[in-house]
C-alpha cells in the first residue's frame, strides 16, 4: 500500500546515507510522545550555543536600580506595582518536526575527477586561451555530477564546477562584458550551465553572524545570475524553474489532464480533511533542511493524526492531501525527449530515506499516454532533466510532484539498471557539441 505525498528534492547518495546515532535532545515540554514509530522521524534538536557575558564595568548609575516610586508603608522597600506577568506557554513542535531523526552529514570534500586531474597537472592546459566547458553549480556530495565529470572527460569535454559548500575563498572572476570566467588558474568559456544542489545553507559560514549573512547573500546573487545569464545555455533554466513550487506543479498537472490529490494549504491541519477521509501532511517547501552547513535534516510526508495535530495552529503553512490508496508508485525520469520509468514499492512515504534497503525498485515501461503528458509538462516548464513521482491507483496515474534537482543513481543501483545515467551523459554531451558547432565556443 502506497500513499500520496512522497517526493524528494534532494536524495543523498544511498551508499553514504545512514540514520543518525541517538543523541540527547533538549527537553521539549509540550512535544507529544508516542510509543509507535511514525512514518517519518524527528531531527535531533540542537540548541544554539549560549555563552553568558559578564557585565561591562562602568560608573554606578542609581537610575539603573530605580524600581518605582517609594512607598513609606512598606518599611523602606520599593512598592510592587502588581502581580508578576504570567509566563507565556511554550509553542508545540510543528507536526513535520515531530518524530524526525533522519540526519545526513554532507562532507565538503572534492570528489570531482576533472578538478583533481587538472589540479595535479595531469592534463595539457593548451595555449592559455578560453576553454569551452560545461559549468556545474552544485555541492561536493552531488554524486550524479561527479559521475558526469568522468563521462564528459571520456568524451573530451571539459567540465568545471562551483560547489556551494566549497565556495568560501574560491578564486573566481566572472566577466560581465563577455561570457568568460577565471576559476582558480583556468580561463573558461561556459557553453552550458547546470545549477543543481547549490544550496546557500551549505555555505560554510557561521549561521546568525553578519559575516555569514554577507557571504550567503553575495553568493546567492551571483549564483542566480550565473544560472540565468543569456549568453550561455542552461539545463533546467532558473528563470523558468525558480518559482515551480509544489502547488504550481499540482495546478499545471491538472491542467494537462493528470489526476492530482485533493489538496489544502493550512496552518490548522487538525481542522482540515480534503476528500473527507484520511490525509497526508507534507512540507510546502524543501524535504531536507540545513540549519547548519553540512547537516541535513529530513522533513518527510506523514499521515495526519488528530491526536498530534489537535486544534493548535502550526507555525507555518503545510500541505494536507487526501490519502490515495495505490498499488505502487512510479518515478519517471525525463531526459530530453525520453521517459525512463521505475516502479517503486515501499510501505510508507519516508521509507526511501529511513529504510532504503527495504524499498524495491524495478525498471518498467511507462504507458504512452502518460509519457506524452509528462513530456508536454516538461516542455511547458522548460525542463530537460527531471523526475516525476506518481501513484498507480486503480489503473489511473496520480501526479504527486516533479523534482527538478533530481537524483537517479540510487534508483539505478537498486534496480541494476543504468539507463538514466547513460541518457543524461549522452544528452549533455550532445547539447554541448551542438552549442560548440553553432560557434558559441568562440
Amino acid at each position: 500500500m502506497t500513499v500520496a505525498g512522497r517526493g524528494d528534492e534532494r536524495v543523498p547518495p544511498p551508499e553514504v546515507v545512514r540514520p543518525a546515532e541517538p543523541r540527547p535532545v533538549a527537553p521539549q515540554p509540550v512535544a507529544p510522545t508516542s510509543s509507535e514509530r511514525p512514518p517519518v522521524e524527528p531531527a535531533p534538536f540542537e540548541p544554539e550555543s549560549f555563552e553568558p557575558r559578564p557585565l561591562a564595568p562602568g560608573p554606578f548609575d542609581p537610575a539603573a536600580f530605580d524600581t518605582g516610586p517609594f512607598d513609606a508603608g512598606t518599611s523602606g522597600t520599593a512598592a510592587t506595582t502588581g502581580p508578576k506577568p504570567a509566563t507565556a506557554p511554550a509553542k508545540p513542535v510543528p507536526l513535520l518536526l515531530q518524530g524526525q531523526d533522519y540526519l545526513f552529514r554532507s562532507q565538503p570534500k572534492c570528489l570531482d575527477f576533472q578538478e583533481q586531474v587538472h589540479r595535479l597537472g595531469m592534463v595539457d592546459e593548451g595555449d592559455g586561451g578560453p576553454v569551452p566547458c560545461v559549468l556545474v553549480l552544485a555541492r561536493a556530495a552531488d554524486m550524479e555530477m561527479n559521475e558526469l565529470s568522468v563521462a564528459l572527460a571520456e568524451r573530451g569535454i571539459r567540465m568545471a564546477r562551483i560547489d556551494a559548500d566549497r565556495s568560501v575563498d574560491l578564486p573566481l572572476t566572472v566577466y560581465t562584458d563577455q561570457p568568460l570566467l577565471e576559476l582558480d588558474r583556468w580561463l573558461l568559456r561556459p557553453l552550458l550551465v547546470w545549477r543543481r544542489h547549490f544550496e546557500l545553507a551549505s555555505i560554510p559560514v557561521e549561521p546568525g553572524t553578519l559575516a555569514g549573512a554577507y557571504a550567503v547573500d553575495q553568493w546567492g546573487s551571483v549564483a542566480n545570475w550565473l544560472a540565468s545569464r543569456g549568453d550561455w545555455a542552461h539545463v533546467n533554466p532558473s528563470r523558468a524553474t525558480a518559482h515551480l513550487d509544489r502547488l504550481t506543479q499540482l495546478a499545471d498537472a491538472a491542467a494537462f489532464g493528470l489526476r492530482v490529490p485533493r489538496t489544502t494549504v493550512t496552518t490548522r491541519p487538525g481542522r482540515t480533511r480534503p476528500g473527507g477521509g484520511r490525509c497526508i501532511v507534507k512540507t510546502s517547501g524543501r524535504h531536507l533542511l540545513e540549519p547548519r552547513p553540512g547537516k541535513q535534516h529530513g522533513l518527510f510526508p506523514r499521515p495526519l493524526e488528530t491526536s498530534r495535530a489537535g486544534d493548535v495552529p502550526e507555525s507555518a503553512p503545510v500541505i494536507v492531501q487526501e490519502y490515495v490508496p495505490a498499488e505502487t508508485e512510479l518515478r519517471v525520469f525525463v531526459v530530453g525527449e525520453r521517459c525512463l520509468a521505475f516502479q517503486v514499492d515501499k510501505l510508507d512515504p519516508a521509507q526511501l530515506w529511513v529504510d532504503p534497503g527495504a524499498v524495491r525498485v524495478t525498471p518498467v515501461e511507462a504507458p504512452t499516454g502518460l509519457t506524452d503528458r509528462l513530456l508536454a509538462l516538461a516542455r511547458h516548464w522548460r525542463l530537460q532533466v527531471a523526475a516525476f513521482d506518481l501513484l498507480v491507483a486503480g489503473g489511473d496515474h496520480v501526479f504527486l510532484e516533479v523534482n527538478v534537482n533530481c537524483d537517479w543513481r540510487w534508483f539505478e543501483h537498486r534496480a541494476g539498471d543504468h539507463r538514466v545515467s547513460a541518457a543524461v551523459h549522452e544528452w549533455v554531451a550532445a547539447r554541448f557539441k551542438e552549442l560548440l558547432g553553432a560557434g558559441k565556443g568562440r
